[in-house]
């Protein structure tokens, strides 16, 4: 028996539910039929009748036009478009911004302002999603990092906070408390004191975590850490108030659809992590386009399953968050809210930075992912993660022997399901040094070697490459890609770290992505194959031998100067004294003449 499909009516009833046009609404007209004209809904002489709509009496907010076709029928068909068209431009008239849908049940596509959105949602969602697609602005992230100055230097030195991670709990709890509380926030605690600031924060955030304690009981370790901040300074009242306005600043634009990893936390914890020098803890922050260009690397997808077994403040785990809802249509889908509880899972050992972990993901509204606490190097780890039915793993792990490096790599590959794409950061001669890691390829295939750019860890004192796996196939042998980004763009401005301060990585990225991808690197000429039984690491060619004839010269005046018993050195300054202050210089057309006339204390050394 033949699939049944939903006649018309069937879909134009189930997105009047789907979209909200069921309700009464002051302020709106809003509905679904077909047998409403938009003469009666207010736009003189058209007759035409529209299949859905939404029409506020504000003309300056969104109109919604609905299109509906059977599912038999589809909406790929051009005719389709331009009866939806056709409609926009009816309401166009009198509203400048629109939205139009056609649906026929299983298949959607959106348009705003007649142009067709490719990374809209790829089902129906409510009303207040397709709204958002109009009204939400893009971020200023350098707003973002002002602000962010602002705040770490006021903890620091009018506060007091002399600790860095401190200064970073404090601020994250302060955002996690206002984003849960927008209306009843912040900005009403101004001009109180400190111990009412400070006990309102700590009751907001207890409540914020009520509900997802259920699924996380470890979660009570950020309200623990936050009690325990101490303030030096606790009396300005006029930094409190300061610090009010710059954390209500930060969490809306936060809460913009517009968010990206970068925009705002990315550059927080950057930021705060600024003064660290050399890494503490064997943590190594990760920077923002290069968690991006991972992300990329390994196909990661809206469905996948994403581990970061050394996630530090989160920046894997927020960065695939926020694609991966993208790609979803938005954060009021409901697969945003699939992504948000069920398919990101973090481990951190260190207290302090679980916390952090814990608070950058409850600013973005998630405080149910599956962040635990615990040694990456324990068998309670690897059983932990054996649970999760991993589908990609993204990976900054502590570099250094004594953390652990190369059983916690051996742990998260042996432990993800056979055949997950697994990318690691790691220094460059690490597979090579450690004999844990070269028995990897015994179990696993190391595809891919992407080096860094050398300065991308300045400071640090270590270059780095990326380092793909696919889990459960032995190497045997086979060949390793390996590619070379020595440039990202970025650029080192004072006292804000490296930035893209060009907008050069975005095509940077999107060129070697593809390129990787492809195995073709034609522009650069970078790509080489790496036999693993010879190395483990990306080859820099070593520049060809040269020689010139001014290298012949010198090495014959070297010889005869040897025999003659000519002290080179003395030779040589006695000569340029000479030519500087003992000639006579004659300019010409043709150019300028030295000349060096032969002196009583030459010695025949001429």
């Amino acid at each position: 028996m033949g699939k049944t499909y939903w006649t018309e009516d069937e879909v134009r009833d189930s997105a009047k539910l789907i979209l909200g046009f069921d309700k009464t609404e002051d302020g709106v007209q809003q509905g679904t039929g077909q047998i409403t004209t938009f003469n009666q809904l207010g736009f003189r002489g058209c007759n035409d009748k529209p299949d859905g709509w939404y029409l506020p009496d504000d003309a300056s907010k969104p109109a919604i036009i609905l299109e509906t076709k059977s599912e038999a029928e589809g909406v790929s068909k051009e005719k389709h478009v331009k009866e939806l068209f056709k409609n926009i431009d009816v309401v166009a008239k009198k509203y400048s911004k629109t939205i139009g849908i056609l649906y026929s049940g299983s298949a959607i596509r959106v348009f705003k302002n007649k142009i067709e959105l490719s990374d809209a949602s790829k089902r129906l969602e409510n009303k207040n999603y397709y709204i958002r697609l109009c009204t939400s602005q893009k971020l200023d992230s350098n707003y973002i990092f002002e602000i962010t100055q602002k705040i770490n230097n006021s903890l620091h030195f009018k506060f007091g906070m002399t600790d860095l991670q401190d200064r970073m709990i404090f601020t994250a709890c302060a955002l996690v408390a206002q984003r849960y509380n927008p209306q009843n926030g912040l900005q009403k605690l101004k001009d109180m004191d400190y111990s009412t600031f400070h006990n309102w924060i700590y009751s907001a955030l207890s409540k914020a975590l009520e509900e997802d304690k259920k699924q996380n009981n470890k979660l009570d370790v950020l309200l623990e850490e936050y009690a325990s901040v101490r303030m030096s300074i606790t009396e300005n009242q006029e930094a409190i108030n300061d610090f009010i306005d710059n954390v209500c600043q930060i969490a809306n634009l936060v809460n913009s659809d517009n968010w990206n990893g970068e925009d705002v936390m990315a550059i927080f914890f950057n930021e705060f992590n600024r003064y660290r020098g050399k890494a503490q803890a064997g943590q190594v922050f990760t920077p923002d386009h290069i968690a991006s260009f991972m992300y990329r690397l390994i196909d990661v997808n809206m469905n996948d399953r994403v581990l970061d077994a050394t996630c530090g403040s989160g920046t894997f785990l927020v960065k695939s968050m926020c694609n991966m809802i993208r790609e979803a249509g938005g954060s009021n889908t409901s697969k945003a809210k699939q992504i948000k509880s069920e398919q990101l899972f973090g481990i951190e050992m260190y207290r302090k930075v679980y916390a952090l972990a814990c608070a950058n993901m409850m600013i973005h509204k998630d405080g149910k992912t599956n962040l635990v606490q615990m040694d990456a190097t324990s068998a309670e780890a690897t059983e932990w993660i054996r649970k999760q039915k991993i589908t990609k793993t993204l990976m900054n792990p502590p570099y250094e022997r004594k953390y652990g490096c190369a059983t916690i790599v051996s742990n998260v590959l042996d432990s993800v399901p056979a055949g997950t794409k697994c990318a690691f950061i790691l220094p460059d001669k690490k597979m090579e040094k450690e004999s844990k890691l070269k028995a990897l390829l015994e179990r696993h295939t190391l595809t891919t070697i992407i080096k860094l750019p050398e300065n991308l860890f300045f400071g640090l004192g270590v270059t780095t490459s990326i380092f793909i796996f696919e889990t459960g196939k032995p190497q045997n042998g086979r060949n390793i890609k390996g590619y070379y980004v020595a440039d990202d763009g970025l650029e080192t401005v004072k006292n804000k770290g490296r930035q893209d301060v060009h907008d050069k990585w975005p095509a940077l990225e999107d060129y070697w992505v593809k390129a990787i991808q492809d195995d073709n690197d034609d522009r650069y000429n970078t790509r080489q194959l790496i036999n693993p039984a010879e190395h483990l690491s990306y080859q820099i060619p070593e520049k060809p031998f040269e020689l010139y004839e001014e290298d012949f010269i010198k090495t014959v005046m070297d010889y005869e100067m040897y025999k003659r018993g000519i002290n080179a050195k003395e030779f040589g300054d006695k000569l340029l004294q000479k030519v500087l202050y003992g000639s006579t210089v004659t300019g010409t057309e043709e150019g300028t003449n030295i000349l060096v006339e032969k002196g009583e204390d030459n010695n025949g050394e001429d």
